[in-house]
């Protein structure tokens, strides 16, 4: 998953700003699905509420000035903003009503256009109502002159009823369960019951239908109230299982479809952060690893890939042991920490060499050692990120447990996790047995309702895009939803790391992404593209 605000496309942090936040995007691309029967509640996907088009009974959206975005950036002018009322619960429409904020960037042109194109930047937890002008400088004219582009924070996010446990520590990457030092996940059972509780305490029953099905099902109101009879989509990490779940609820209203960096909907949740992110990382680290030895003259980490990973792993257990305090912060490094910032750094192959100063400062840092050098990297790191007036701190956080743990029931037993968390330590080094470890999620209330089966076949409309080297959401994620989706999908892979693909150095996977939404061929068969241009 990832669960940070990005920049650009892709939905990490803005400007891909270097912050512990950026921790958070790469968690959502993470789904874990665990099969199970079809989840349209009351709602079937024809019938009242769903017809195609807008009705006489739907209300359209109001455009207007959007909010201003995070930080002191500018909005594009022509990009406006609206609210729409949704149900809270689709099983009683009549019931209680929540926003959804909505963005359009007016693109099409006359004789050209095709529709609209949704997005979503992943998360879970991430709002988008700026992703159509981050998109809108990333495609060609012949994808703008085709489709007006839509963003929208997902309910419960930012502008769309933001909710909030009120936790104590607001970060998501808080709720990530490293072990202690000695591999005992006593902590971790105390925080995540404590968590679960505290959600329980502060927002009750009322976060249970703050789901990846309601989600989409808001997503569908979207398309009506644009008076869209199809929707075209593009959705990114988290927002793949999004895309594959509005795909099955509402196969005869979906038009072309992109999903970057995926989720294997038969993991949800649980099974995808325990199955995949250990090799995920190991496939990924000897990237920067590398960049850090071409450096060793410098930086001193070691001169090839296995010497600077017995570095960093001897770093992190030293840190694990003994946190140190960063001056000018109020941050003490820790191992959960240090392989937080790693994380989020190896999302993106242009932020590998900063990763490796900030390994080289917080090495000396730990020996007590560091220069003044080393002190302003650290600071950089942790200057802290800005928030949005009017949303609680806890808001992204808060809304990762609700998808994560409101999706798809996670094993109970305590015992399970302490043997599942030991073997997996052991067997990758580099995660410390934090994807098999207790999460507030083995605590939360049985989901409100069955996790969604994704349909198999149908239309051939729908491109996945996966790095080979994707750590946030692995290799195997794609394939996993290439498998789910059959005859209906097309897979292009790509020999690369990090957790973005379009735009990222290869022409291959560009021309193919391109191609499909400007025409809607499909490559005839799975493509790997081995063209990458390192920026």
């Amino acid at each position: 998953m990832t669960t940070t605000p990005s920049s650009a496309q892709h939905g990490f942090p803005t400007g891909r700003r270097i912050a512990a936040t950026l921790l958070v995007s790469a968690l959502a691309g993470t789904a874990l699905v665990a099969g199970g029967a079809d989840a349209r509640g009351s709602q079937p996907a024809e019938g009242p509420g769903t017809s195609a088009g807008r009705t006489a009974g739907d209300a359209g959206i109001t455009w207007g000035t959007c909010p201003a975005p995070v930080g002191g950036q500018t909005r594009d002018p022509h990009l406006t903003c609206g609210t729409l009322k949704v149900p809270r619960d689709y099983r009683d429409p009549g019931g209680v009503k929540i926003d959804v904020a909505v963005s359009r960037l007016s693109t099409a042109q006359p004789g050209k256009r095709r529709g609209v194109l949704l997005l979503n930047p992943g998360g879970p937890a991430l709002g988008g109502l700026g992703m159509p002008e981050t998109m809108a400088s990333t495609l060609p004219k012949s994808v703008l002159d085709r489709y007006d582009l839509i963003g929208f924070d997902p309910r419960g996010v930012e502008h769309s009823t933001p909710q909030s446990c009120g936790l104590r520590d607001p970060s998501v990457s808080g709720l990530f369960p490293y072990p202690a030092a000695d591999g005992s996940i006593t902590k971790n059972v105390a925080l995540a019951k404590a968590n679960a509780q505290q959600c329980a305490d502060t927002v009750g029953k009322n976060l249970r239908y703050y789901t990846t099905a309601n989600t989409a099902r808001d997503m569908d109101r979207i398309r009506r109230a644009l008076g869209e009879k199809k929707i075209s989509y593009w959705g990114q990490s988290y927002g793949t299982y999004l895309g594959a779940v509005y795909r099955s609820l509402f196969q005869g209203r979906t038009d072309r479809m992109v999903l970057e960096g995926n989720v294997d909907p038969t993991k949800v949740w649980a099974g995808q952060v325990a199955d995949t992110w250990g090799k995920g990382m190991a496939d990924r680290f000897p990237d920067a690893a590398r960049v850090a030895a071409a450096q060793d003259g410098t930086l001193g980490l070691g001169a090839n890939v296995a010497q600077v990973t017995r570095t960093y792993l001897a770093l992190a257990d030293r840190l694990d042991r003994t946190p140190a305090a960063v001056p000018g912060t109020p941050v003490s490094l820790d191992g959960a920490l240090l392989r937080n910032m790693t994380y989020a750094l190896l999302l993106h192959d242009d932020t590998l060499p900063v990763l490796t100063r900030f390994w080289k400062a917080a090495d000396n840092l730990a020996h007590g050692s560091a220069t003044a050098a080393d002190t302003a990297v650290l600071e950089e790191m942790f200057a802290g990120t800005p928030t949005s007036p009017g949303i609680p701190a806890d808001n992204q956080a808060t809304m990762f447990m609700a998808l994560t743990c409101g999706d798809a029931e996670w094993p109970r037993d305590v015992d399970g996790y302490a043997a599942r968390t030991a073997a997996d330590r052991e067997k990758w080094p580099l995660t410390a047995g934090m994807p098999a470890n207790i999460w507030a999620c083995a605590y939360w209330d049985k989901p409100a309702e069955a996790t969604v089966k994704i349909v198999k076949g149908g239309p051939r409309n729908t491109l996945i895009l996966q790095n080979r080297r994707d750590h946030a959401t692995p290799w195997e994620g794609g394939v996993g939803l290439r498998k789910a989706l059959g005859n209906g999908s097309a897979l292009v892979g790509v020999d690369n790391g990090g957790h973005s693909v379009y735009g990222e150095g290869s022409a291959c996977a560009d021309r193919a992404t391109v191609g499909f939404l400007a025409t809607g061929r499909l490559p005839h068969q799975d493509v790997y593209c081995t063209d990458v241009t390192r920026k």
